[in-house]
């Protein structure tokens, strides 16, 4: 299936869910997540109107954007673990990091950015090993201590589900998520915003919508099955 039709299949969903919970589709933005496809599949979901690319590796990353320079109106999301050492080459790359979760991330992009980086804290809401983040109750004393680093504006929060078809638990994992960033919100911090929120991808993007997220990182759905 051509990426504009999955897209068209999306893009109603997204819209029946924000119908569902009484939200303005605006405040939605779909990330294409194509860390699995290929630079021509990238460009025909550019062609179809994505404007948000999600890639979680560097070589990935500069690939696709040396196939897609022409296309000026994109916005890169690098969505993957970010280790200190590679953040130089990240820096200058992307508009958004999607996976600040150590003070040594903080300091490489205080140290390599010439300008601020929008980035998100990622939260291991569900406590799973597997997964890399912060607890909940560390993202506070975490944000707190950014106040150093005057490029890193935190933008808002990131979290992934459990891998479940389990409604509830998926909706409890969101929920506590926007839970702590309403909580976020209210300590007025000047460099972190926190007003968005990165969670939901193609087998959840619905309920993450109903419960508040702002960016959904979507892949199969939308550009997989490549012909």
């Amino acid at each position: 299936m051509q990426v504009k039709d999955k897209k068209a299949v999306i893009d109603k969903r997204i819209l029946e869910a924000c119908t569902r919970a009484n939200r303005d589709r605006k405040d939605i933005h779909v990330i294409a997540v194509t860390k699995y496809v290929s630079n021509e599949r990238t460009l025909e979901a550019v062609q179809a109107g994505i404007q948000h690319l999600g890639e979680n590796r560097i070589e990935g990353l500069l690939a696709k954007q040396n196939v897609l320079k022409e296309e000026k109106q994109l916005e890169w999301h690098f969505i993957g673990t970010l280790q200190s050492r590679k953040v130089k080459e990240v820096i200058g790359s992307v508009d958004y990091i999607h996976s600040l979760d150590r003070i040594s991330i903080a300091k490489e992009i205080e140290k390599r950015s010439f300008h601020t980086v929008n980035c998100f804290v990622q939260v291991n809401v569900s406590s799973e090993e597997s997964k890399h983040g912060l607890s909940p109750t560390e993202i506070i004393p975490f944000i707190e201590k950014l106040r150093e680093f005057p490029k890193v504006k935190v933008i808002g929060l990131m979290t992934m589900a459990p891998n479940t078809n389990d409604e509830s638990t998926l909706r409890e994992c969101f929920k506590q998520l926007r839970e702590i960033r309403d909580t976020i919100i209210e300590m007025e911090f000047s460099h972190a915003p926190c007003k968005e929120l990165s969670m939901g991808m193609s087998n959840d993007f619905e309920i993450a919508i109903e419960e508040g997220a702002t960016y959904i990182r979507i892949g199969t759905s939308l550009v997989g099955e490549e012909e």
